[in-house]
């Protein structure tokens, strides 16, 4: 019955949308229709899941970034119509999977972060607790990226070109957020968050920001075209890219201006329900949880202060309900990362929020006055300091709840960067490590390994409760269930083989190690250090053609900041190892390198799926957690990578045995802080000068571009505030080339290497984003299941 209203719907679509027949309709257009019909399909479960919550206490996350990835095929398994619209698909002689690549990566997110918080939506749907997300609907994303002579270059993602199915815009929620010179509407589109197979249908409103008064007709009639739309561009710009180059006074205005919006208009809508439940505003904290997921919705804070005292609440009242409303989640220890805004920037850009932040900052120091704190702590700790807004202090003053988002970051937090603070409220202080979405990341990327899982379990209640994977280490070894483990990764190094051959034009041995590293591009993050212990392979080879390895194929993807030249100088850098590597016969036939363009949710999908050894390789206490590292152990891939991060539980759980860990460790490093010299390890480790000279020997040529030259100075000279290598690369250089080595030759053991991506995936269970969420409910948001 459902097939065939399905059916129904698809040709109504169809027909009413484009004028065309199933036969007639081109596969974009098919596309769409198809997506509409599952969307028409969940609208009752929607409306039902959206009823059910308003009689209950809700959560919120605010969050700059929901990196999605694509909708079609997780919304079909979540609700469990997969097999049956590829059936009826295949009756049109239509491949469901072809179907799929029509689809867009939904441009909303850029890293971790934004990956943290759509797998935070679906653990929640999945479990039954109303968890709704806020952020900005980005007309273009942050970029796509090609590559041209080896440098990244950055285009307009169009993800909207072809239509958004999976949205419901709702004009009649729009609500007004003004600014120091202008008032905008923020329009939201809501988009929905299907738990897996248990009727629950969350929502992700996304905020479009437009214009009052879009067109000045006279303006347009006297022809000045430009000037007649540009209230409308102006308002545009906020909701048009994620995260816009902030280099210039412009941009930083523009950036202040889209975190303001969005909380602005997420707090709006809250109240407006509240409202409409005839329910108190001293109350609104018993009906609302709500989330800072890192600093870019802190602003929230002073913006809850003016709407619940717009709505008649005395200042003191106000602050009572903000403080038992808001939990703040930091994702960073690096002090440049703690987000400050300038006082006069605020002022310019929302002179009421800065006015009730200087109260704010005031009632503040006082409390610590009144606790006996000296004049100088209570300067340190301002909220309003050095003519900087800090928007951390505020975060951690203005809410009940500060986590860190793994063990070893939490405990940096309380004794480093956030001391004073951890001492101030301990009580407010806690640890929730990151997790990841199984439905996601095995279920939907590597449906192979899936099956093969199930078969062994006996059923799918693995998937509703992770750490049961454990009752497979009884198989680790068995040598039968391992070649059958084995020959599903080596499927899934053909695929990602195919894919990269189509997408990037290079052919790579799925016989040899995808040595795999993944990630935004960052310096703390060290893809400088991966590829000059690649160049250094390199020479190896060239001296030794004799060398016994196994090959081994080194894949990147990341994309740098448009305005993060050292990061874009690295992205040159490897490309030119590629270039290097790829076209020397005498070396090519050992390792290869490939950069992979554009990198996204999509092409992740394939890519953790098949890699052998996961590259997790930041300088010691600077990684806050990092999930990536978990997505790669969750399908069976060991980390080679410092004790760092989420690293540290992930080898507490599947042991330093079964992975591959070097390098300096925090104390180590804390401890050499002041007296360490780069220089040393430049001239006493074997090779290292070789490879380091080679950024300006000429070996390379960055185009007249100063990168190389930049990056050389960096690591032997310094730069900016920081010392010469500020992230230890030339110290962990030798450390991380003995764990590279020991690495390669474990892999030529074919089933002591099999177990330990085994176990790795069996001892997975504690990074689904599931315990992270029951964590999140139980400890801070106090929410029931719908």
């Amino acid at each position: 019955m459902l097939r065939n209203e399905l059916m129904k719907t698809i040709e109504q679509l169809l027909l009413s949308t484009f004028g065309k027949t199933t036969e007639s309709a081109s596969k974009q257009e098919l596309y769409y229709a198809v997506s509409k019909s599952i969307m028409t399909s969940l609208l009752p479960k929607w409306r039902e899941t959206d009823c059910k919550k308003s009689e209950k206490k809700q959560a919120y996350y605010l969050s700059a970034e929901f990196l999605m990835g694509r909708a079609f095929g997780n919304n079909l398994i979540s609700l469990g119509l997969k097999e049956e619209m590829a059936a009826l698909l295949n009756d049109l002689d239509i491949d469901l999977n072809e179907l799929e690549e029509y689809e867009e990566d939904a441009g909303l997110g850029n890293g971790g972060l934004g990956r943290l918080a759509a797998c935070f939506l679906d653990s929640a749907a999945s479990l039954a607790y109303p968890l709704n997300g806020y952020g900005i609907r980005y007309e273009y994303g942050i970029f796509k990226q090609k590559f041209e002579h080896g440098e990244q270059v950055e285009f307009a993602d169009e993800w909207l070109k072809n239509g958004d199915p999976w949205s419901l815009r709702r004009s009649d929620d729009t609500v007004m957020v003004t600014f120091g010179d202008s008032v905008v509407k923020a329009v939201p589109y809501d988009y929905p968050v299907i738990g897996y197979k248990n009727d629950t249908v969350n929502t992700l409103r996304l905020w479009r920001s437009e214009a009052v008064h879009p067109f000045d007709f006279k303006l347009f009639n006297d022809q000045a075209y430009d000037a007649s739309v540009a209230d409308r561009n102006r308002a545009e710009d906020i909701s048009r890219v994620l995260y816009p180059n902030d280099s210039t006074k412009e941009g930083k205005i523009l950036r202040l201006k889209q975190q303001y919006f969005f909380v602005s208009a997420s707090l709006q809508d809250m109240i407006r329900k509240h409202k409409a439940l005839g329910r108190d505003m001293a109350s609104f904290h018993t009906d609302h949880a709500v989330q800072l997921n890192d600093t870019h919705p802190v602003i929230a804070i002073p913006e809850l202060m003016r709407l619940l005292m717009k709505e008649g609440l005395d200042y003191d009242a106000s602050w009572a309900v903000v403080q038992k409303t808001f939990a703040y989640t930091n994702h960073t220890i690096l002090s440049e990362a703690l987000e400050k805004w300038s006082v006069t920037l605020v002022k310019k850009v929302v002179p009421e929020i800065y006015e009730i932040i200087q109260k704010i900052d005031a009632k503040f120091q006082n409390e610590l006055k009144a606790k006996g704190y000296s004049k100088h702590q209570v300067e340190s700790m301002s909220i309003i300091h050095n003519k900087m807004v800090h928007m951390a202090w505020m975060a951690i003053y203005g809410t009940h709840s500060t986590n860190g988002v793994a063990e070893l970051h939490t405990e940096l937090l309380k004794t480093t960067e956030l001391k004073a603070w951890y001492e101030l409220y301990p009580d407010r202080f806690q640890n929730k490590t990151n997790g990841i979405t199984q439905r996601r990341w095995l279920f939907y990327a590597n449906p192979e390994l899936t099956g093969y899982i199930t078969s062994l379990m006996g059923s799918e209640a693995w998937m509703h409760d992770l750490t049961q994977l454990r009752a497979l280490v009884k198989y680790a070894d068995d040598h039968k269930v391992l070649d059958q483990f084995m020959m599903i990764k080596g499927q899934k190094k053909a695929q990602l083989k195919a894919f990269i051959n189509a997408e990037e034009d290079v052919i790579i041995d799925e016989k040899s190690i995808f040595d795999i590293q993944i990630k935004r591009l960052h310096e703390y993050k060290r893809q400088l250090l991966n590829a000059l212990h690649i160049l250094d392979l390199y020479y190896r080879i060239k001296e030794n053609p004799e060398i016994s390895r196994a090959p081994q194929t080194f894949i990147f993807g990341a994309k740098a900041a448009p305005g993060y030249f050292r990061a874009k100088g690295i992205i040159k850098l490897i490309n030119q190892i590629a270039e290097l590597v790829n076209g020397d016969p005498e070396v090519n036939h050992l390792i290869k390198v490939v950069f992979v363009q554009n990198y996204r949710v999509t092409y992740g999908e394939k890519l953790f799926v098949a890699a052998d050894i996961s590259e997790q390789i930041s300088t010691a206490g600077k990684e806050a957690s990092g999930t990536g590292n978990m997505k790669f152990m969750l399908n069976g891939t060991p980390t080679i990578g410092t004790y760092d991060g989420a690293n540290v539980e992930i080898v507490d759980e599947a042991g330093f045995e079964n992975n591959f860990i070097f390098g300096a460790r925090v104390e180590e490093l804390e401890e050499i802080q002041d007296t360490y010299d780069s220089r040393v390890y430049y001239e006493k480790v074997e090779g290292l000068k070789r490879v380091v000279d080679a950024l300006v020997d000429g070996t390379f040529d960055d185009g007249g571009t100063g990168y190389y030259r930049e990056l050389y100075d960096a690591l032997m000279k310094g730069a900016d505030w920081h010392q010469a290598d500020h992230y230890f690369i030339l110290k962990d250089f030798e450390a991380y080339r003995i764990a590279q080595n020991e690495m390669n030759a474990a892999y030529q053991d074919k089933y002591a290497y099999a177990k330990k991506c085994w176990l790795n995936m069996c001892y997975s269970g504690k990074f689904s984003s599931d315990r992270t969420i029951e964590e999140y409910v139980r400890e801070i948001w106090g929410v029931e299941k719908i």
